[in-house]
């Protein structure tokens, strides 16, 4: 009898391990439930006022430039005929846009979350495997060799279609043009430049030599390892915008960032004044009715402008109050013996 008592998996006979620890379980009757949703609907009836408030003192400032209208500025840009061509567009300022200010490229009618457009790259290439740059994957297909079947790098639909507008700011001090300056630098997601991306490692100290034998997208104007003239480091597949760019938008109307302004005499933001958006127009949207825009804003501490946040909140309070209301005269009107 002993052996078998040893040997048996019988719990211990403890009130843990056979639960006779005493248990509390909560009677939602009336007089918790009704106080609970009020107290509940007004915390969520504050934070929506707050939240929408706050969303109130942002400032946004956005400008359409696709040119499919004849009146705008960058019209002629817009056809497909036209090769480099350099629009500008003006706007003012009668105070001034708190800084810092973020400066953002936007599209419409753009589905970067269609299944097979999202899929179509080669991560591979992109982790830097060099063994992939002479065979890409078959996801990246049709762009995956050129017409002289030599391998694209980097392949597919998605690295192809990359934004390549460019934009130089410009504010009127005195009668003349003055430059804003715009900060490329930690633009893209911390993880795609540290994890999930990685440059070839550098062949006879050049990335260039890395990039031997292949061809840059079709869409592309210089390679991968040329993005970035001014600055060596912001080349290959760590460059910046090319980040941005890789890391796909939900729905089909999006701002990506393009640059940020927190130098020199724009630190504190862009004063009033008269300012001149210089752009290098070569992305094409018309031919899929899609529209491009720049936008800036700045940001508080709840993040962007975001009006649909602070309503949501404040009509989930209000039904949270309204509900607390109506159990409160059903239990006054129809309460059970026991309740009275």
């Amino acid at each position: 009898m002993k052996k078998e008592e040893e040997g048996s998996e019988r719990p211990d006979n403890t009130a843990f391990t056979q639960q006779r620890l005493p248990a509390w379980q909560p009677i939602l009757s009336a007089g918790i439930v009704i106080p609970g949703f009020l107290l509940i609907g007004l915390a969520f009836i504050g934070i929506g006022i707050a939240l929408f408030l706050t969303s109130q003192t942002i400032q946004v400032l956005e400008r359409d430039y696709t040119g499919y209208e004849q009146t705008s500025p960058c019209f002629t840009c817009s056809s497909p005929s036209a090769k480099n061509c350099t629009c500008e567009i003006t706007f003012s300022l009668d105070k001034i846009f708190t800084g810092p200010v973020f400066f953002y490229y936007g599209l419409t009618n753009y589905y970067q979350s269609f299944r097979k457009y999202g899929v179509s790259k080669d991560d591979n290439q992109l982790f830097g495997d060099t063994t992939y740059f002479k065979n890409p994957q078959d996801s990246c297909f049709p762009y995956q060799r050129d017409s002289n079947s030599r391998p694209i790098v980097p392949c597919g639909a998605l690295p192809n279609s990359m934004f390549n507008d460019t934009f130089e700011l410009f504010h009127e001090v005195n009668k003349t043009k003055k430059r804003v300056p715009l900060d490329g630098k930690g633009i893209a997601w911390w993880t795609d430049y540290n994890i999930k991306y990685r440059n070839p490692s550098f062949v006879n100290g050049s990335l260039a030599n890395a990039f031997e034998g292949t061809e840059k997208p079709i869409n592309w104007p210089t390679s991968a390892y040329e993005l970035d003239p001014t600055d060596p480091n912001n080349n290959g597949f760590l460059n910046q915008d090319f980040l941005v760019w890789m890391r796909r938008a939900a729905l089909p109307q999006f701002r990506k960032l393009y640059r940020r302004i927190t130098e020199g005499d724009y630190a504190a933001g862009l004063p009033a004044g008269d300012y001149f958006l210089t752009i290098h127009y070569n992305y094409p949207v018309l031919n899929f009715d899609g529209r491009k825009m720049v936008v800036f804003s700045n940001v508080s501490w709840m993040g962007g402008k975001n009006d649909f946040l602070g309503i949501a909140y404040l009509v989930v309070g209000s039904l949270c109050v309204v509900m607390s209301v109506v159990m409160l005269i059903v239990y006054a009107k129809y309460k059970f013996k026991e309740d009275s």
